[in-house]
């Protein structure tokens, strides 16, 4: 079934269609004259135009999402016409991705990137032994045109292969993997990590592969990487440099996964980071260094990793706090790092209301800035990236159309 063009209230500034016109016959004059048939001209160039101005103007913060919706970034930020727009014609509540189940379980947003959201949806369900089994359903899909690409499960034969059931699993998790040479737009890849009471697995998913399964990227056990304790849960990832990184919750400790090597290993935090909540940046010139909250206060610490050239020897440095703008109290919440930035939350207190507010924190220059209110009662959210839906690429490698929903 074909996806309608929502009607949108939002065109390409003059200043940038006019350069558009200025560059896509220089564009187009180095093709040679036979290369392109007549029929994709029109369409060759309405790409050309969307990809020029997407590579002049970076994605703009256009909001947060959660599992309660979508809250757009409002006025005096400078994204907020356009956010009133995405807000308008895309659909967060993600129900146009079918459910895995009859029952009352809905996708949840666990990742944002280039405008596409990776969803899931977990549930326990009891095998014919009366067990209970972990299942775990994951998407990615375009809110603003509907389009999504339910991806495979994880077989019983995968995770028996690095030695897991289903119900041994004690708690998962996926995420996007960032990648810049990836010539299709369209084309994304997916971790999954899964980890039991003595194992932590990580599986791949790549939209360009033609075999479309998950296959499995890197296991060790909690023993071998020396947590002898029982880990319950792990916080957010980031990925930094080529490498993942999770906290251990409730530990002083971050679980790294090097890309290239595909090798596990912990590292230590400072002192008191039990209960804190951390983000892992990049500080430029291959430098790792971290934002940090403990508890409810008025700022945030900034620390720099030194490194004496060894993998196993590392001391993370504090090079300063800044703080919340004036009257405003952190609310146990940090995310990101995404286009330079991480994402705080706060709160202040008027009288006998209470108003809290999303921040953006820009990574070079400490730059605070109010992006919205914060107006859902969830904890968790993602900051959204992306364009006005006159400049989306409204494409998914492999997606399935489905009818708008009225």
């Amino acid at each position: 079934l074909r996806t309608p063009k929502p009607s949108i209230p939002f065109l390409p500034s003059p200043p940038l269609a006019s350069r558009a016109g200025r560059i896509l016959p220089c564009l187009e004059a180095t093709e040679p004259p036979d290369r392109t048939p007549p029929a994709l001209t029109s369409g060759l160039r309405a790409d050309l135009a969307r990809r020029y101005h997407r590579s002049i103007q970076p994605p703009l913060l256009l909001g947060f999402i959660s599992a309660a919706g979508f809250q757009p970034a409002e006025a005096p930020h400078p994204s907020a016409a356009a956010a009133r727009a995405v807000a308008g014609a895309a659909d967060f509540s993600f129900d146009f991705v079918p459910r895995p189940t009859s029952l009352n379980h809905r996708w949840h947003p666990c990742d944002v990137r280039d405008g596409r959201v990776l969803v899931d949806c977990r549930r326990f369900t009891e095998d014919d032994d009366e067990e209970e089994r972990l299942s775990l359903d994951l998407a990615v899909c375009d809110p603003l045109s509907r389009r999504y690409l339910l991806l495979p499960p994880m077989t019983d034969d995968l995770l028996a292969s690095v030695g897991l059931r289903n119900q041994d699993m004690f708690n998962s998790g996926a995420s996007f993997i960032p990648s810049e040479d990836m010539e299709d737009e369209t084309s994304f890849s997916v971790m999954c990590w899964m980890h039991s009471k003595t194992k932590f697995v990580v599986f791949f998913f790549s939209s360009c592969s033609g075999h479309r399964h998950w296959s499995v990227g890197a296991s060790t056990s909690w023993d071998d990487l020396g947590l002898h304790e029982q880990v319950d849960s792990l916080g957010s990832c980031q990925c930094v440099y080529g490498c993942f990184y999770w906290k251990l919750n409730y530990t002083n400790k971050l679980l790294k996964l090097d890309m290239s090597t595909m090798e596990l290993s912990t590292c230590d935090l400072p002192p008191d980071h039990e209960d804190g909540d951390i983000v892992i940046v990049e500080s430029g010139e291959g430098k790792v260094a971290m934002f940090s909250q403990l508890g409810a206060g008025r700022s945030v610490d900034y620390y720099n990793l030194l490194q004496d050239g060894t993998e196993k020897s590392h001391e993370w440095h504090i090079k300063g706090t800044i703080p919340l703008p004036a009257q405003y109290t952190s609310e146990f919440y940090i995310s990101g790092p995404a286009e330079g930035c991480i994402f705080l939350a706060g709160t202040q207190k008027e009288q006998d209301a209470v108003h809290s507010v999303f921040f953006s924190l820009e990574i070079k220059s400490f730059k605070i800035e109010r992006v919205s209110r914060k107006t859902f009662a969830f904890r968790y959210a993602l900051p959204y990236f992306g364009f006005p839906p006159s400049m989306t690429l409204r494409r998914i490698q492999g997606y399935e159309v489905v009818r708008v929903l009225s």
